[in-house]
């Protein structure tokens, strides 16, 4: 249901707004869970580092996917706040048509070179040929992931972020039966659990798209809105190109890390690409908040209602330390038990159960921190200040990939180097945020 973000309590429409992207972020994090669990319960440790070797190559795509929801999201919030409907209209088809374009054309440069981004990250040969199989077919399915992104973010640009969940539900619960039954029925392995996700997600991409169109034409115009427009490109573009900057970026960051864990064997690898997979399911949930509180500010920024957005901001860190509590306790106290869910039955004090309960034990009460930064990063984004976003954002990308690098090299520390350099890169770039955000900077940046 299309909703006005700008009239109510600030707190209560935040929170009703919010809630909803979080369910659908607890589904869409169940099925890449499943994927790796799935991988590494029923087709060994080898498979779920094939998996976790491929992660942070799937992650650059899914950063032009993001970045791009991010960039039609905010200029649509702000025409659907002002009550511009007509160039509202013009927003959503010049970005669905122009995301088409820009995603095919990504599929075709990553069904080439996936071979050599394996290489580049020094993939072990024992996991390589898995890695490939995997990579090719998520990558064969990246038009249906992008628009589904691109989806998405218009039905929350618009105040629904119920049909999302509906979607997530029906695609996360289609994604965990394919992937038992492919890898236990048919015994596919790894290229099971990609034809898994590939499915669901163009089903669920197919049905946001009709839905959306539906729901699109519902809206009254006065005047039939172009289909394409130059200028709304370049609009969209001045918040998309960053927002894919800074994703793209922090996924090239990963890259390197992940590098680094590749030099440390299989078994790292695989303790690793577990713990990441829970780790990112607690900072996606944060990121998903962080992309409500973006929309909030920018329908209010779009109506010149910017003391709204304060409340807004106190609202979303309450939230978010409310989910941060249960993640950190469960992590912290036990990530043993949380690891061994990914790992075949043998691995009790394996390497790479040890490699997933340290990282865990690290990054988890520093939750609470990173937390914030997302918040005020989302207020940031709302309102179009993209350079405060993107250099707080690159501050904490920065010093994790340097410091990953030189805490690894301290022999009495090893791996566990890498871990240690989240803390560190959350703390200060929550700091930096937060300076942005008290300076007041971000009311001067709408588009």
């Amino acid at each position: 249901m299309i909703k006005d973000l700008t009239e109510g309590k600030p707190s209560s429409v935040l929170w009703r707004f919010s809630i909803p992207m979080f369910v659908s972020v607890i589904f869409q994090q169940l099925y890449n869970i499943a994927d790796s669990a799935i991988a590494g319960k029923f087709a060994g440790e080898s498979a779920l580092a094939a998996v976790g070797a491929s992660y942070p190559i799937t992650m650059i795509f899914m950063a032009v996917a993001v970045g791009s929801n991010i960039g039609c999201s905010v200029v649509i919030s702000q025409l659907f706040g002002a009550k511009r409907y007509t160039e509202m209209k013009t927003a959503v088809s010049t970005t669905l048509f122009s995301s088409g374009v820009l995603a095919v054309a990504l599929m075709v440069l990553g069904l080439l070179g996936t071979n050599g981004l394996l290489r580049l990250l020094n993939t072990p040969e024992d996991v390589f040929a898995d890695g490939a199989v995997y990579l090719k077919i998520y990558i064969g399915g990246f038009l249906f992931l992008f628009l589904y992104n691109i989806c998405t973010g218009v039905f929350t640009s618009l105040g629904d972020s119920r049909t999302p969940l509906y979607f997530l539900i029906g695609s996360s619960l289609s994604n965990i039966f394919l992937d038992y039954w492919f890898v236990t029925s048919f015994h596919m392995g790894v290229a099971g659990v990609a034809w898994a996700t590939f499915l669901a997600q163009g089903a669920a991409c197919i049905l946001a798209f009709f839905t959306l169109l539906y729901r699109l034409r519902k809206i009254r115009t006065q005047e039939r809105p172009p289909v394409f427009s130059l200028s709304m490109l370049k609009r969209v573009s001045r918040i998309a190109i960053p927002s894919i900057l800074q994703q793209s970026f922090i996924s090239v960051g990963n890259i390197f890390i992940q590098w680094r864990v590749n030099q440390f064997g299989s078994s790292v690898i695989a303790g690793y690409s577990a713990a990441i997979k829970l780790n990112t399911f607690t900072i996606t949930s944060f990121t998903t908040l962080a992309n409500g509180l973006s929309g909030f500010t920018a329908q209010n920024v779009g109506a010149g209602k910017t003391g709204r957005v304060r409340e807004g901001l106190r609202s979303g860190i309450l939230l978010a330390f409310l989910i941060a509590i249960p993640f950190a306790i469960a992590f912290f106290f036990f990530g043993t038990t949380m690891i061994r869910l990914f790992l075949p039955a043998g691995s009790d004090v394996g390497e790479a159960l040890l490699t997933g309960r340290d990282f865990l034990k690290i990054v988890s009460p520093f939750y609470f921190v990173i937390s914030v930064k997302l918040m005020a990063d989302g207020v940031l984004r709302g309102a179009g200040a993209m350079k405060y976003f993107m250099t707080a954002t690159f501050t904490d990308l920065v010093l994790r990939v340097i410091l990953a690098f030189l805490f690894s090299m301290v022999p009495s520390l090893g791996a566990t180097g890498i871990w240690l350099s989240w803390p560190v890169g959350w703390t200060t770039a929550t700091i930096v945020s937060c300076v942005f955000y008290q300076t007041g900077k971000w009311r001067h940046g709408r588009i």
